[in-house]
């Protein structure tokens, strides 16, 4: 499949956003609130069959993070957590390993939130190239 074959609109690219902020409490906070305010991510979630959404969430929660969205279930997400560090100078290895879980699931929306935003040229970059450029289509960046 080559994303340049495919309409922008192609139900078979997930839409990326990259999440920065200065803790893992403000990204994630900034996450929930994008997807309760979002009324594209809200018809994703009526769908319960399958998650359409997934996190892959840098860093070990601050132990706010449990609180920020109770009326979002668990089930309506696939959530992965990833250890710190910075995505591009490890080789990436870890982030495409998690990334590639979550596309064998189709989903629509992926949210990738990040510790440390000094290298976000390098990882939209490395998202935007092949593999990834035909299951992907990046958004603007969210900042918490």
């Amino acid at each position: 499949m080559n994303r340049h074959n495919q309409s922008e609109d192609s139900p078979s690219l997930a839409l990326v956003t990259l999440v920065v902020g200065s803790t893992a409490h403000k990204r994630e906070a900034a996450i929930w609130a994008t997807i309760a305010n979002n009324p594209r991510s809200n018809r994703q979630l009526s769908d319960d069959a399958q998650p359409q959404v997934g996190l892959i969430l840098e860093g070990l929660p601050d132990g706010k993070s449990d609180n920020i969205s109770p009326q979002l279930s668990d089930t309506s997400f696939r959530i992965q957590r990833i250890a710190p560090g910075c995505l591009c100078c490890t080789g990436n290895l870890v982030l495409r390993v998690t990334l590639n879980r979550l596309l064998r699931e189709h989903l629509q929306q992926i949210y990738i939130s990040i510790a440390d935003a000094s290298h976000l040229d390098n990882l939209r970059l490395f998202l935007s190239q092949p593999p990834y450029d035909a299951f992907l289509r990046l958004e603007a960046d969210l900042v918490a």
